[in-house]
């Protein structure tokens, strides 16, 4: 007769994992004895082994009983069915696997491929990764919003990239995320904005500069928050 310690040693688990058994009625729990001991069988040692066994081969605890006393060809058919089972959750862990290491910054994730190549266009660019990541968000919103404009706006952001000009001024409003908004450097940019904008849209260019420089970045940049507000008061003084 063994006590609850010398029977969790022989199966090599714990004792609390053996009062979990009984708690679930896995095991069954000895009463105790004149001493007031409880005193195990080899059987119950037997059964512990077995019980241990599935459960580290995978084996859901709520089926372990059922296989315990199953004949040997139910035991069989319903490893089979456990193996099926342990074989599809592989399957989707190797699948998620793959997906995990694709991510590029998580943009992959949730973004789909001519977005993610753009960005990285933007990083090859000289882009900062600050810029790429305010920008990364911004698709995301887009994509959630209005997702039949994404090609398009693509094709317009990489046709952007490709004017010397215009990636010009996109390079120094990067440089400027960062600075203070009472920077005198603000000036001058917002000056070649301007400029900018307005020889885009003589040209036939959409109004405005929003298209190219504004979305999530005017939020985490308080210089941005300047450069906007000014920017909109000249086009509104334009008409």
């Amino acid at each position: 007769m063994l006590t609850i310690g010398q029977l969790a040693a022989t199966a090599g688990v714990t004792v609390r994992t053996v009062r979990h058994y009984h708690h679930i009625g896995l095991l069954p729990e000895p009463e105790r004895d004149a001493s007031g001991y409880r005193r195990y069988t080899a059987q119950a040692a037997v059964d512990l082994i077995r019980i241990r066994t599935l459960a580290d081969a995978g084996v859901p605890l709520a089926r372990v009983d059922a296989l315990l006393h199953a004949e040997p060809a139910e035991f069989a058919a319903a490893i089979s069915d456990i193996d099926a089972e342990l074989r599809r959750k592989i399957d989707r862990l190797a699948e998620n696997r793959l997906r995990i290491a694709e991510l590029t910054g998580g943009e992959r994730l949730v973004l789909p491929p001519d977005v993610v190549a753009l960005l990285e266009r933007m990083r090859g660019l000289g882009v900062s990764e600050q810029r790429v990541l305010l920008e990364r968000d911004a698709w995301i919103l887009m994509r959630a919003l209005d997702p039949r404009a994404v090609p398009e706006r693509v094709r317009e952001k990489n046709a952007a990239f490709d004017d010397p000009e215009t990636l010009r001024v996109y390079l120094a409003c990067d440089q400027a995320v960062g600075w203070d908004p009472r920077d005198p450097r603000l000036d001058a940019l917002i000056d070649d904005l301007d400029a900018w904008a307005v020889e885009h849209e003589r040209r036939g260019g959409r109004p405005g500069y929003g298209e190219l420089v504004v979305s999530r970045v005017s939020e985490a940049s308080p210089a941005w928050q300047r450069v906007v507000g000014e920017l909109a008061r000249r086009r509104a003084e334009r008409g």
